[in-house]
């Protein structure tokens, strides 16, 4: 039943973060980070790249979603362990990544 729960609750969040991801490379326009940033056209040099990049980013860090998801529902403590650990590392990685991919492409 434990496996279950953990299902209902990690397979949502491990699809948004790859959702994320796949918008952010399919984006026309430049894609924010934050929510309530915007990036204007203007300031990016390659548009394309950098939303690819970008897109990259989250679907890398939706891969530990993904690797927590599946061995959660085989043990929910190893499951854990890897969510815990991969966000407490993963979350700060994010902006340094986003800020590296910003500078590349920023005019």
């Amino acid at each position: 039943m434990n496996g279950i729960i953990w299902l209902v609750i990690m397979v949502p969040i491990s699809l948004l973060f790859t959702g994320i991801g796949i918008y952010a490379w399919r984006r026309k326009k430049p894609m924010w980070f934050w929510s309530g940033s915007s990036v204007k056209e203007s300031e990016i040099s390659d548009i394309a790249a950098y939303n690819r990049d970008n897109g990259i980013m989250w679907i890398v860090f939706s891969l530990l979603m993904w690797i927590s998801t599946i061995l959660g529902a085989m043990n929910m403590k190893v499951g854990g362990i890897i969510l815990i650990v991969g966000c407490i590392i993963g979350v700060p990685i994010l902006p340094i990544v986003y800020g590296k991919i910003y500078r590349k492409y920023k005019k």
